[in-house]
């Protein structure tokens, strides 16, 4: 299974900030300073976005191709993917994600609402209520 890593959506305040980055793109690039070590493990995992405290959508990682600058991109798929909402707190950069630990996908129709709070999130899910 390919590996993951989280990144939080940084300037997005709601779920329509961060899909809005995806319109009208024909490709994603974030750009980071340095290649993750485990990179090629990464190709065919996921980016997950955390907002509000929380991973609420994922982008498959296409590559990690280096810009003129030396900085490195990590190309993502255009297509923001759903996922059911999973407590992660905020952090600088990006993290890898092990499989295992990543939240499902949204099922076609299902709706989680707007990401609740990471907090409220890990209640919930210690009641076992999500």
């Amino acid at each position: 299974m390919p590996l993951n890593m989280t990144k939080i959506a940084y300037g997005a305040k709601s779920w329509d900030d961060l899909a809005g980055w995806y319109q009208g793109q024909g490709e994603m690039k974030l750009t980071t300073r340095y290649l993750p070590k485990r990179h090629e493990e990464m190709v065919g995992g996921s980016l997950y976005w955390i907002l509000n405290h929380a991973l609420v959508a994922r982008s498959r990682i296409i590559g990690f191709p280096q810009a003129a600058d030396g900085r490195w991109h990590i190309e993502l798929e255009p297509r923001l993917i759903r996922v059911m909402p999973l407590p992660k707190r905020a952090h600088q950069g990006w993290r890898y994600l092990e499989d295992e630990n990543a939240p499902r996908d949204l099922a076609e129709g299902e709706e989680a609402g707007e990401a609740m709070p990471g907090s409220l999130a890990g209640k919930l899910r210690n009641l076992g209520l999500v």
